[in-house]
């Protein structure tokens, strides 16, 4: 993901322009490591100054696209775009290949010449951003005023503040009329099963097969046409997997052997930590006998077992296991940067997940060179860095098929109708919660985490297909052989030639890379960092 940063300030207190402090400058480049550009503005009445600051991850097109992209013969008030993120379909279309998202994007708001032809430039865009435009005396985008401290503003619309008058910051809706729209996707489906109850999920059911579909093609836009990153040689390895070994991440690292060139190389990023508690009990255990206790991880152990897999189903394509040991002194060193990446995010829980993630997403860790699936067998394991810049997770599965404990909670509590309220809240607080949170922590290292299971057509598609065809907790996993939660996604993975997977158990990642709880046993998630 890019870094945007635009100050908006009186002009009578502008007598020189400030530059950005270092932190800022660093953090802006560690998000967009490709280019760095500034742009200044005067307001149509002179009395406010703006300075648009834009760094560039190049992922899209054939060319770096330079930003803030700019009017640039509109003068001191000419129009600008700082654009972070990715349309991957505009006006319902697919962008060239060869074009880049917000060269598209600026060119259909240039032509624009009312606030409602912006607005519907903008609602023609699908995909995850961020932005900041200024046009006609108007920012658009995500604005915190600058008082107090800083706030994230949640996905729910576009802000705009206006330059004349008293500066009123307004909301306008994603969707005119969309008022029953979950998340502005789509309605929800609260359909209850026939007192007789609904034919059981099997790999036969359509909703699976529809799945596969909605996946592939997510997953298309997402992994192919990605440019050559700078430093990684061939170009081979352009993808990269947050890898627990859990069956979401795992399917969609089967399905993109599917659709992926086959000289094309996908790296596993499998993070495992230094846990002192765990340490400390795993060496009481063992009773003088050398533990490997990053080994030791639960995802480590799943990651290993769902490799084997995927290198039995999956011939001919090179996965690269890579190992990411994290030891407790280097945890340690990075924890206020992580807590200053998270941030307004404050708990111990955020910290422990995002530990995770960030680690995982710089990609440091050790392969080996005959890549097994049991490190005793392999070779000496060597030092390695992913050149991968594109990351996919597999984030967003278990809101939408029931993949959460509470899920069978629900369905035990009150039936159908529990289960689905329960659906609908995940859906609802999908884009309010943590994405914000864990795109920082990844992005930090110049990468673009990717959420195939979050492409808007997709979401629509599972918010509209009824409970029972997602997770059929009616049913017991005799009749289907996986469990019923993610039933959907489960028979599509035992379609695809992955049996163990499907029945992998749903595991959180501070947990199964055990950063959860590092000091005390006590502490709770809920817990505010000191």
């Amino acid at each position: 993901m890019c870094g945007i940063h635009a100050v908006i300030s009186p002009s009578s207190s502008c007598s020189s322009l400030q530059e950005l402090s270092p932190d800022l400058h660093q953090n802006l480049l560690n998000r967009g490591p490709d280019y760095l550009g500034q742009v200044t503005r005067f307001s149509s009445n002179n009395a406010w100054t703006l300075q648009f600051t834009s760094t560039v991850l190049a992922l899209r097109g054939d060319h770096v696209t330079k930003q803030p992209l700019h009017d640039a013969n509109g003068g001191d008030d000419g129009s600008v775009l700082c654009w972070n993120g990715e349309a991957w379909r505009f006006n319902g279309g697919v962008i060239n290949e060869h074009e880049n998202d917000g060269e598209v994007i600026f060119r259909e708001l240039s032509k624009a010449r009312t606030e409602e032809e912006v607005m519907g430039v903008w609602r023609g865009c699908e995909g995850p951003f961020a932005f900041v435009y200024f046009w006609g005396g108007v920012v658009l985008g995500s604005i915190a005023d600058g008082g107090g401290d800083w706030e994230e503003v949640e996905a729910d619309g576009i802000y705009s503040l206006g330059l004349g008058g008293e500066g009123e910051i307004r909301r306008h809706e994603w969707i005119v009329g969309g008022e029953e729209f979950v998340s502005s996707i789509g309605v929800f489906n609260k359909a209850l099963p026939s007192p007789c109850g609904e034919i059981p999920l099997t790999s036969a059911s359509p909703s699976v097969q529809a799945l596969k579909e909605q996946l592939v093609e997510s997953l298309r836009l997402r992994v192919l046409n990605i440019p050559k990153p700078p430093s990684s040689g061939t170009g081979k390895i352009r993808v990269a997997v947050l890898f627990s070994g859990g069956l979401d991440c795992t399917a969609l690292a089967r399905l993109c052997h599917d659709i992926m060139e086959p000289d094309q190389e996908i790296d596993l990023l499998n993070v495992g930590f230094e846990n002192p508690r765990v340490v400390a009990q795993l060496k009481k255990d063992a009773k003088g006998k050398e533990v490997d206790f990053y080994e030791a991880c639960p995802d480590r152990i799943t990651g290993r077992k769902s490799f084997a897999e995927l290198r039995s189903v999956c011939p001919g394509r090179v996965f690269r296991f890579v190992a990411v040991n994290v030891p407790y002194s280097e945890t340690q060193a990075h924890r206020q940067q992580v807590i200053s990446l998270i941030h307004p995010h404050n708990t111990e829980m955020d910290l422990s997940i995002a530990c995770a993630l960030y680690f995982a997403a710089r990609g440091q860790g050790w392969v080996t060179t005959e890549q097994t699936s049991s490190p005793a067998s392999e070779s000496s394991p060597v030092s390695y860095t992913s050149p991968a810049r594109a990351l996919l997770s597999g984030l967003g599965a278990d809101e939408l098929f029931g993949g959460y404990s509470r899920h069978p909670a629900a369905f035990q509590r009150d039936g159908y109708a529990g289960l689905v309220d329960e659906l609908l809240l995940d859906v609802r607080r999908l884009g309010k919660r943590n994405l914000g949170r864990d795109d920082r922590v990844m992005a930090h290292w110049g990468k673009e985490v990717r959420f195939p299971f979050l492409d808007e057509r997709l979401v629509k598609w599972a918010i509209a297909t009824p409970a029972w065809e997602k997770c059929d907790f009616e049913n017991g996993e005799e009749k289907s052989g996986v469990e019923a939660g993610k039933r959907v996604l489960r028979l599509l993975a035992t379609e695809l030639g992955m049996e163990g997977v499907a029945k992998e158990k749903k595991r959180a990642i501070q947990f199964g890379s055990r950063t959860a709880k590092m000091e005390s046993g006590r502490v709770k998630g809920t817990t505010l960092l000191s």
